[in-house]
C-alpha cells in the first residue's frame, strides 16, 4: 500500500491519534495546542485522514472512536525516504554531512551514531 503525504494539519492530528491509539474528536481537540481549532475543522481533517487510509473508526453510539491504520514507524520510514530522495539524492552521507555543517549534530552525537551502527552491525542475525 502506498503511503500518501500528509499536510501539516493532518500530521498534527495523526501525531495525537498515534499517541492516544484510539479516541474521539473531542479527545483529539483536547490535546491540540491553543488556540484550539473548531470541532468541525478537526472532524473534517479526520475524515480526510480516513479517505487517505491513515485512520479507521469504530461506531460507538452516535459517535465514532478513531484509531490509526498506519503505524507511526511506517510513516516515519515514508517521510525519511522522501526527505532523502527529494533533498539529498538518496544519500545518507549527504544528509549526515548537511546536519554536521548546519551544526545540528556535534561530536558526541556522531559518536553515539557510530556506536549504534556498530551495535546493529554486530547483532546476530
Amino acid at each position: 500500500m502506498e503511503i500518501k503525504d500528509l499536510t501539516k494539519a493532518e500530521e498534527q492530528i495523526m501525531q495525537i491519534i498515534w499517541q492516544i491509539e484510539k479516541g474521539f474528536v473531542k479527545e483529539v481537540i483536547d490535546l491540540l495546542p491553543e488556540p484550539k481549532p473548531a470541532y468541525n475543522t478537526v472532524s473534517t481533517i479526520i475524515r480526510i485522514l480516513e479517505v487517505k487510509g491513515f485512520i479507521g473508526h469504530e461506531p460507538i453510539g452516535k459517535s465514532h472512536a478513531y484509531y490509526p491504520l498506519i503505524s507511526k514507524e511506517d510513516y516515519k520510514r515514508h517521510a525519511t525516504e522522501k526527505l532523502l530522495g527529494n533533498y539529498f539524492e538518496n544519500s545518507v552521507e549527504s544528509m549526515f554531512s548537511f546536519f554536521v555543517k548546519e551544526e545540528k549534530l556535534d561530536l558526541s552525537d556522531v559518536d553515539e551514531i557510530l556506536k549504534m551502527i556498530n551495535k546493529i552491525k554486530n547483532k546476530p542475525k
